[in-house]
């Protein structure tokens, strides 16, 4: 029989808008998506550290990053437990491993905006409905335009030329399946709030650009 669980909402004294003047800025959730190869990192990375410069209050979570311990994989999570508690907890690469993978991010990066932090996340997220879920965790919880999508849109031949992990290379040969842009779909966002032509640009080029729509959305102070 299921546990009964009553779970109750707590108020907290210190309110977003709070933390917000503190920090002088609003907080958000900058996600930044792509095929494997991208650049969603490089760029991540570039705006994370432009704002910090800045003095802007962020955090990057990137997606091998949290594969290491939130989201890690049932091999990982049976160094330190039974078999058991890691073919249950532990998340693969399939459809719905991803789609919790990213159900479990965007529910800590709501907690991050709700601090009032810009938070930047940079992952593949191959599926549309499951970024969309997230921009609905975020904005029911906030409010409208607190997800900001950024599509880091690199042809897959120039990913495939990059191959920094050699993945490509693998899936390829058959020694990877369900790989992203291979043999299992990527969904680009249909209207991203910043589309950046990842093939075209240098990755701090493209950083400005970020930031640039960040000020017009308001999450940044005007100069």
């Amino acid at each position: 029989m299921p546990e009964n669980v009553d779970i109750t909402w707590h108020d907290h004294h210190v309110s977003r808008t709070d933390r917000e003047k503190l920090n002088g800025h609003k907080g958000g959730v900058v996600w930044f998506t792509g095929l494997s190869g991208s650049g969603k990192s490089t760029v991540a990375n570039a705006v994370d550290a432009k704002l910090h410069q800045m003095g802007i209050h962020t955090y990057l979570l990137d997606g091998d990053n949290v594969r290491h311990g939130l989201n890690a994989s049932p091999k990982i999570l049976e160094e330190s437990h039974s078999p058991e508690f890691a073919q249950r907890f532990g998340l693969g690469f399939g459809a719905q491993d991803r789609a919790e993978n990213i159900r479990r991010i965007g529910a800590v990066a709501d907690l991050f905006c709700q601090a009032g932090v810009l938070v930047l996340t940079a992952f593949v997220s191959p599926y549309r409905a499951d970024r969309d879920a997230v921009r609905q965790i975020v904005e029911s919880s906030g409010s409208a335009g607190d997800f900001i999508e950024v599509f880091v849109d690199t042809p897959l031949a120039v990913c495939e030329q990059r191959d920094p992990k050699g993945l490509y290379k693998k899936a390829r040969a058959g020694e990877i399946k369900g790989f992203t842009g291979i043999d299992d779909p990527y969904e680009a966002p249909a209207k991203p709030e910043v589309h950046l032509p990842g093939g075209d640009a240098t990755p701090d080029r493209l950083a400005d650009q970020v930031i640039t729509q960040l000020r017009k959305l308001g999450k940044l102070p005007q100069d």
